[in-house]
């Protein structure tokens, strides 16, 4: 069956998808760690891959940028693909000065600025989080892998460039965040968090920090695309205990 932004079959995808943001990473994903993959979707470049690993069938696709995108095409894999689980594999600011690059952060739960829940209709303020087993199991893992991770809450913005005036207006806005003990700044989580749980879904975001809001340290497009392996190793470890 074909959706409008997924041509493939019942059958295509596994139960369990990582979805990194960018086309190439899920590619990257695909050729570099799922043995026989196949790709079962490519409407608009948005690659997506079915292969084994660990001996388990697991798929990867991307989900683009920002909340809107990864609200499609979460909510048409878990609807109309019967996909069970969905792993964000991408990368974070971190917005805490004990939070380095490279680190790894599992996100437990999702602050937003986006008003992506609105269309839920709920008479109230809605929490977005993860599904606790899938925590539980990435925690677990990343431990078995000495991988230097952090669990908490990160902030899904619906905006990469604010109209703040200056950068020390921009640093007191993040600082708001901050305080209450957010890691740092991305933009898809929380959107997957609600779908999983308006559908009766499991859902986790696993992301490597790409960049410092404190220190301005930063990875390349070209790192961030091909190097992030830990993250993608730790979400298929993830994935084959499903």
């Amino acid at each position: 069956m074909a959706t409008p932004h997924i041509k493939a079959e019942k059958g295509d995808f596994a139960k369990t998808v990582l979805m990194p943001g960018d086309p190439k990473r899920s590619e990257f994903i695909a050729r570099n760690f799922l043995s026989d993959a196949r790709l079962v979707n490519d409407v608009r470049g948005v690659q997506g891959y079915t292969g084994t690993y660990g001996g388990a069938t697991v798929s990867v696709m991307a989900s683009g940028m920002g909340m809107p995108s990864m609200g499609i095409y979460s909510y048409e894999l878990f609807k109309f693909f019967d996909v069970e689980n969905i792993l964000r594999v991408g990368s974070i600011g971190s917005m805490n000065v004990d939070v380095k690059i490279r680190d790894i952060i599992i996100a437990q739960g999702a602050c937003t600025n986006s008003s992506y829940v609105n269309d839920f209709r709920l008479p109230g303020h809605f929490a977005p989080i993860a599904s606790y087993e899938l925590v539980r199991c990435a925690v677990e893992e990343a431990d078995k892998m000495g991988l230097c991770r952090h669990v908490g809450n990160v902030l899904s913005s619906d905006v990469f460039y604010n109209d703040e005036e200056g950068l020390a207006e921009n640093e007191r806005s993040l600082a708001k965040w901050s305080k209450m003990g957010v890691l740092g700044v991305e933009m898809e989580a929380a959107a997957l968090y609600m779908n999983a749980s308006r559908l009766g879904k499991r859902a986790l975001a696993i992301c490597t920090v790409s960049d410092s809001l404190v220190t301005g340290e930063a990875t390349t497009s070209e790192e961030r695309q091909n190097s992030f392996t830990q993250m993608m190793e730790l979400a298929l470890n993830t994935a084959v205990r499903l």
